[in-house]
């Protein structure tokens, strides 16, 4: 979705300019001579002959990853994401009066369960792997996090999910500085990530990976699909003093933080929902009683694995409508997992939400 309102926020993220008016084509920069073209539900707003050392994989793999990654249909909010969607919810209070940006939006998906409780959703990413809800619901970009195409003091609401630990040191500076000049004063951002500083309860939680394991080796089922998405994570920020000192360095001052001990979720994702997975995964047969295997194209070892993993998730999807009996079941399971934020979210680990504000607002 390419809204109006989206314009008048804009800067050239080449030059900086805010000289820019809008064409058939595409938004154009006065300054610079840059066009910025329209195109399926997003602008392309990548800054123009800039060359980065650091480049995402989601974007240098962008057609690869697009074959396995099953973004383009988005389900409801439940499990993990479920609760980093309800914590997000929580933590920046969105109003009706904001302008909201999703800095790295992925699929956009927490874009799209919260655009209705904003004026305006942004996202931006520089990899395309938009879901179809979001291309027609958000106002998507694709754009650096580097050179961000929005004006200074522009949002009064930013949320990174699941990004600072895929970036180098530099990139993460580069980032939060971004974030903190189109924050508004008073501003608020939520970031989701992990350091890898261990639980005090991580002997308990590693019962769960241990007995996924057994499930694993008895080829149950694999986790290739998520080592996959984590294979590029770098976790820069190895503590939590890191953490606070990188905000630090960006102007952002810390509000609130909650830390993720995941008991309860280490089992839903390591045992409960792999078994599940393995089960709704199977290949149906076909009349003569062979099996058939269409679904998304992938390759390599554990190619059997991420289609199993993928048809399970494209199968759950088409129960899940509200109220039914699965999506009940699905949401008390979230909820399950959300006590790991309610009784052990005092106690620091890795994983953490971090609530910051960009001084200046003497009202708020």
């Amino acid at each position: 979705m390419i809204p109006r309102e989206l314009f008048p926020l804009l800067q050239c993220p080449t030059c900086r300019s805010r000289d820019l008016y809008v064409k058939d084509d595409g938004v154009h920069c006065g300054r610079c001579g840059a066009v910025y073209a329209f195109r399926d539900g997003y602008i392309d707003l990548m800054p123009q002959n800039v060359a980065y050392g650091y480049v995402s994989k989601y974007v240098t793999d962008e057609e690869e990853l697009a074959e396995e990654l099953d973004y383009r249909e988005l389900a409801p909010p439940l499990l993990a994401a479920g609760v980093r969607d309800r914590a997000l919810r929580r933590l920046l209070r969105f109003r009706p009066t904001d302008v909201a940006l999703d800095n790295g939006c992925g699929t956009a998906k927490h874009a799209v369960w919260n655009a209705h409780r904003v004026r305006l959703m942004i996202g931006s990413d520089p990899a395309t792997l938009f879901a179809d809800q979001a291309r027609d619901q958000v106002a998507l970009a694709r754009a650096d996090s580097r050179s961000l195409p929005f004006a200074d003091n522009t949002f009064d609401k930013l949320f990174a999910i699941d990004i600072l630990e895929h970036f180098p040191l530099e990139v993460i500076d580069q980032y939060l500085a971004e974030s903190a000049r189109v924050l508004r004063p008073g501003g608020r951002m939520l970031a989701f990530s992990n350091t890898r500083e261990r639980s005090p309860i991580q002997p308990v939680i590693d019962l769960s990976r241990r007995l996924g394991r057994v499930f694993v080796r008895a080829g149950w089922y694999d986790f290739s699909r998520e080592a996959r998405r984590k294979s590029d994570h770098v976790k820069a920020l190895e503590t939590w003093e890191d953490v606070l000192a990188a905000f630090e360095r960006a102007g952002l001052r810390p509000v609130k933080v909650v830390f993720w001990n995941s008991l309860f979720t280490t089992f839903v994702e390591h045992v409960l929902m792999k078994l599940g997975e393995a089960a709704l995964g199977r290949a149906p047969a076909s009349r003569d009683g062979t099996v058939e295997e269409p679904c998304p194209a992938t390759s390599g070892p554990s190619a059997n694995g991420v289609v199993r993993e993928i048809r399970a998730r494209q199968r759950l999807r088409r129960r899940l409508h509200s109220g039914s009996v699965v999506h009940l079941a699905l949401l008390a399971v979230t909820l399950m997992m959300e006590l790991d934020l309610w009784l052990f979210g005092w106690m620091r680990c890795g994983s953490y939400f971090l609530l910051v504000e960009k001084p200046g607002c003497t009202s708020c």
